[in-house]
C-alpha cells in the first residue's frame, strides 16, 4: 500500500521526464543529423545540389509518366474534366444528343496535356536550375513535397508562361479548338441568352501543370522515403541510402 502511494505521487514527475526525453529526441532529429550530410557551408552546397538533382530526376519521371497516351486520361486523379464553367451548357448539349462531341472534347484536352507533358522536360529543368534555394536545409527538412511546393511557388508563373504555348500547340494538333468552336456554335444558336465563351488554352494549361506538379510531388516523396528511388550517388548521399 505504501509503495502504491509513492508510485502515485511520482507519476507526474515520471510523465514530465518522458516528455523532456521526447523533446530532446526530437531536437536531435535536426538536419545536422541528416543521413550522410553534416552541417557547414560545404554540406549546404551538397544539399542544394541534391535537391536540384532530386527535382530533375523527379521531373523527368513525371514527364515520362504523363507524356504518353493515357498519362492523364487514364488516371482518375489527374484526368482533366470539362470545365465547371461550361457544365450547365454541357448538360443541355448532352440532352440535345451531343454527348459524343463533349466526350471527344474532354479526350482531346487530355491528349493535348499528354503531348505537352512530353515536351515539358526542358522547361522544368531550366526552372529548377534557376532556383535560388538559400533555405535548402528547410526544404530538405520539410514535408514529403517541400521541394515541389517551393518550385511551384518560386517558378510557377514562369513555368505557366513557358508552358502555355506548348499546350496551345498540342490543342491545335488534336483539334480541340475546332471541337470546342463547333460545340460553342451549336450552343450559341440556342435561345439561352448567354454565349458559351471559355478560354480553353488557359484551363488546360493550368490543369496540365497541376497534374505535372502532382506527379513531381509523388516522385519527390518516393525519393525521400524509398532508398530504391535514389538512383544517383548524390541522392543517396543527401537523402541517405543503403
Amino acid at each position: 500500500m505504501k509503495f502504491d502511494k509513492v508510485a502515485l505521487r511520482s507519476r507526474p514527475a515520471l510523465i514530465l521526464m518522458i516528455l523532456i526525453m521526447l523533446a530532446l529526441l526530437q531536437g536531435c532529429a535536426s538536419l545536422d543529423d541528416w543521413p550522410g550530410v553534416a552541417s557547414g557551408p560545404d554540406s549546404d552546397v551538397r544539399i542544394e545540389a541534391g535537391l536540384r538533382e532530386a527535382l530533375e530526376v523527379g521531373s523527368q519521371r513525371a514527364v515520362n509518366r504523363l507524356g504518353r497516351i493515357d498519362g492523364y486520361f487514364a488516371d482518375p486523379n489527374l484526368r482533366i474534366p470539362l470545365p465547371e464553367a461550361i457544365e450547365p451548357a454541357a448538360t443541355q448539349l448532352r440532352r440535345l444528343g451531343l454527348a459524343g462531341q463533349l466526350d471527344e472534347l474532354e479526350l482531346a484536352m487530355n491528349r493535348a496535356a499528354e503531348l505537352a507533358a512530353a515536351e515539358a522536360g526542358d522547361v522544368f529543368i531550366q526552372a529548377i536550375r534557376g532556383l535560388r534555394p538559400s533555405d535548402a536545409r528547410a526544404i530538405l527538412n520539410g514535408g514529403d513535397d517541400a521541394a515541389t511546393r517551393f518550385l511551384r511557388q518560386t517558378a510557377g508563373p514562369t513555368l505557366t508562361r513557358r508552358y502555355q504555348p506548348i499546350v496551345a500547340n498540342a490543342l491545335n494538333q488534336v483539334q480541340a479548338y475546332q471541337q470546342f468552336r463547333e460545340l460553342a456554335e451549336r450552343w450559341n444558336r440556342l435561345p439561352t441568352g448567354r454565349p458559351l465563351d471559355f478560354n480553353l488554352e488557359d484551363y488546360v494549361t493550368e490543369r496540365a501543370l497541376d497534374g505535372l506538379f502532382q506527379a513531381l510531388a509523388d516522385e519527390e516523396q518516393r525519393i525521400r522515403r524509398d532508398p530504391v528511388a535514389r538512383t544517383t550517388a548524390l541522392l543517396r548521399e543527401v537523402f541517405g541510402g543503403d
